[in-house]
């Protein structure tokens, strides 16, 4: 018989904290062997050391993971399915000078794989069409429309990026008028692929590539280096620097939530260093008009720049943030930049709006019962651009699977879902439409999206809460807050915060490492922004003082405690990064948890 394995003590003995999490070491007792074996045998420090062994990574790892490279890990194109096929087609549009149209989606990975296409086909001279759809008029994905306006302005070859794979009729309709198809994309599918002349998806069934976690801008390089070996086996020499291209790569990769992990990494970090050369005129132009301080880094690109991309796709000209990222106009670049700011401005003014309404309802559905495992709403007053950030803020705060529908008047509706880790909402959306529940959905693991006609909501809803009931229930009971290490308010210093950095980028696949600063005091804590965030200064029993803010805790219970216990000991946990103010840096506390020490 197996010895028993007892369960991870609390960390700082927390079983409740104010969000009802009990606190653990993120590290095992055999990791914190590697996190030690790490610091004695290396140059790295013991908490550089602990983020590593809590990801995974040994001794042996340790240097090769904190510095990654697209050489090392980028792996023979060949391997994804019909890739060879694919690159072929695109290499003979380029030999033959072929009209090229692009099709690509409203987000800002569809608007990164367009604009690295175009760019790249630019280089040759070609000028492809672009089209991206509005989200309101023609929804996700080739439409027989579309197509024919790109065919009838000449375009022999259609290139689907971002989208496509689950496209069977606009997609034959297309061929029925002699075009050719391509698709490039990432999104989960069933085994009814459409009868385009190649199509590459590292997550259709019968891909074995093992790069599912890429997103389609991630895919789109990936043929991109496929076509340059195609044109250098055939003597051609004028070859682009793709690796100049990465930053839009980059960019596409953190703002998809994909994870950050493997060839992702690699992407992200190269990509950083080209973003912030300030090459890409769209890219810088958008950095300015976020009033982005200090050096391009993964929570400006994910939080700042992605989301004023997005909303031209959400509420104005759906094919701005294509166009802006394909400029190397920098005056047209500022101004295009200038529009996406006042349409982000308005976006988030709705999204307030909404949020508000929505969190309302499904308090209301909660209850005291804790209600559904998933949470399926929709109203009439949302507009369509925004369902997907009101499906990102409930599922954060109700912790559990959220799709946010906008209903039109005849009573059709178009929505957006956010998951958890662990539950995958994209294979359950594909269920529903092979069941009929739906008119059109897809999406992966921790995101989709669907169109529903009248009369679907209710079937719709009872599919998800059944079909995801037990993964949610797993999902939620696996809510502890993992510690990474704990540190004091004198110890976190810009020196430490940029030697964990090196672990980086964090987020989807590579945890943010958590912080735990034990009894501390939170002083001249306030509600600031629009927002509801709640800043203060944490303090040490030493003095030290460390500039902190809770996102978005105003009325809740985090920010209660904030408001209402100045100047007590407490438990904080969260995250550190480097704040930059007029050129100097300073280390920002960023509050996760909070918890009453045990007395």
């Amino acid at each position: 018989m197996s010895p028993m394995v007892e369960p991870p003590r609390p960390f700082l003995d927390v079983t409740r904290s104010a969000t009802g999490r009990v606190w653990v070491d993120r590290l095992d007792p055999a990791m914190t062997r590697t996190a030690a074996a790490i610091a004695q045998r290396t140059n790295h420090s013991e908490i550089l050391a602990r983020v590593l062994a809590g990801r995974g990574v040994d001794i042996d790892q340790a240097d090769v993971f904190l510095e990654p490279t697209i050489r090392a890990l980028m792996p023979n194109p060949s391997t994804l399915t019909a890739m060879d096929a694919l690159a072929e087609r695109i290499a003979k549009a380029i030999a033959d000078n072929e009209s090229v149209a692009l099709f690509g989606d409203y987000d800002v990975d569809g608007a990164c794989s367009c604009a690295l296409m175009a760019r790249y086909l630019g280089f040759f001279g070609l000028d492809p069409q672009v089209h991206i759809p509005d989200r309101i008029f023609e929804g996700y994905g080739p439409n027989s429309a579309a197509i024919d306006k790109l065919i009838d302005a000449g375009a022999s070859l259609i290139i689907t990026l971002d989208c496509g794979t689950t496209s069977d009729g606009p997609i034959a309709h297309a061929r029925s008028r002699s075009a050719d198809v391509l698709v490039i994309d990432h999104h989960l599918s069933d085994h009814d692929l459409p009868d385009a002349n190649a199509l590459v998806n590292p997550n259709r069934p019968d891909d074995i590539s093992g790069l599912g976690y890429l997103c389609a801008a991630g895919v789109t390089f990936m043929v991109l280096v496929a076509v340059n070996r195609v044109l250098r086996l055939r003597g051609d020499t004028r070859m682009p620097d793709l690796m100049k291209l990465l930053d839009l790569v980059a960019l596409a990769t953190i703002c998809d939530v994909v994870p950050l992990t493997g060839l992702n990494r690699a992407f992200v970090i190269r990509g950083l260093e080209v973003a912030r050369r300030g090459d890409n005129q769209g890219i810088a132009a958008l950095a300015l008009a976020a009033r982005v301080n200090g050096p391009l880094n993964p929570y400006h690109l994910g939080f700042l720049i992605g989301p004023r991309i997005n909303a031209g796709g959400r509420i104005g000209d759906a094919a701005l943030g294509t166009r802006l990222l394909t400029l190397d106009d920098e005056h047209q670049a500022l101004v295009i930049a200038a529009q996406l700011d006042e349409l982000n401005t308005e976006r988030q003014r709705i999204e307030i709006e909404a949020v508000e309404e929505a969190a309302s309802v499904a308090g209301a559905e909660i209850g005291l019962s804790d209600g559904p495992p998933v949470l399926v709403l929709a109203s009439a007053n949302w507009h369509p651009g925004v369902a997907g950030l009101i499906a990102a803020r409930l599922r954060e705060r109700f912790e559990r699977p959220v799709f946010a529908i906008a209903l039109q008047p005849d009573g059709t509706g178009t929505g957006s879902g956010r998951s958890m880790p662990g539950v995958d909402l994209g294979s359950a959306v594909i269920e529903a439409v092979e069941l009929g529940l739906i008119v059109k959905g897809g999406g992966h693991a921790m995101a989709a999206g669907v169109t529903l006609k009248p009369g679907q909501l209710g079937p719709f809803r009872s599919h998800l809460i059944e079909r995801l009931s037990v993964s949610v229930g797993d999902a939620r009971a696996a809510t502890a807050l993992p510690i990474d290490a704990a540190l004091t308010a004198r110890g976190a210093t810009t020196d430490l915060v940029h030697d964990i950095e090196r672990a980086g980028p964090f987020g989807s696949g590579n945890a943010m490492p958590v912080f735990a600063f034990p009894a501390h005091r939170a002083k001249f804590a306030q509600v600031v922004g629009k927002g509801g965030h709640v800043s203060f200064t944490l303090t040490s029993e030493d003095g030290a003082k460390l500039k902190a803010i809770a996102f978005r805790a105003a009325g809740t219970p985090i920010g209660d405690l904030l408001l209402a216990t100045d100047d007590q000991h407490m438990h904080f946990a969260g995250t550190l990064n480097i704040d930059h103010w007029q050129g100097r840096e300073q280390v920002q506390f960023r509050v996760t948890d909070i918890a009453k020490p045990r007395t």
